[in-house]
């Protein structure tokens, strides 16, 4: 159902109905969504950019405040611990902890075996209730009556089959 208002219903000798961006969006989704601006700066950790565009944390609290005051001050003045929150702050992952391994190899791995096996079974599948069974003529005992007839009957004897047979030894040169 289109929701118009009373301005933009147009008359002009007919009714023409205007609706602008919003109104149609509206009319065809029940309700207006509001869009990310990706023109705003956004944190990301990544190891080639080694300052975000902003910090990891926005708001802070009032321990994270005073923190924030006390590193205006001399460094020396901070402990360990300190710097490491004032870090937190700043960053969500240190660098070796981007840099650690992750298990995503294994799953890698999993779904390719996965899809190797059921391809497997796909045409093992084939092989049984598909294809027709193998022709005779791909039995050994066929192939070899085959090459018997082939030599009995001196086939290509310059060059080809029969040359390389010694018919007086009856085996291959």
């Amino acid at each position: 159902m289109l929701r118009l208002t009373a301005g933009r219903l147009l008359l002009s000798g007919r009714t023409v109905a205007a609706l602008s961006a919003n109104s149609a969006r509206m009319a065809s989704h029940g309700d207006v969504s509001e869009q990310n601006m990706m023109s705003l700066p956004m944190y990301c950790d990544r190891l080639d950019i080694p300052l975000p565009d902003k910090p990891y944390q926005d708001v802070l609290s009032a321990a994270d405040k005073s923190l924030k005051q006390k590193e205006k001050g001399p460094w020396n003045n901070l402990s360990k611990e300190e710097k490491i929150a004032l870090y937190r702050i700043m960053f969500k992952e240190t660098y070796a902890e981007m840099k650690r391994p992750s298990s995503e190899w294994k799953t890698v791995f999993g779904g390719i075996f996965f899809f190797v096996g059921l391809t497997g079974l796909v045409v093992f599948w084939q092989r049984i209730y598909v294809y027709p069974p193998s022709p005779r003529t791909f039995e050994e005992e066929w192939q070899a009556k085959q090459v018997k007839r082939m030599l009995d009957m001196q086939v290509n004897p310059v060059e080809g089959f029969s040359a390389k047979w010694d018919y007086e030894k009856g085996q291959w040169k």
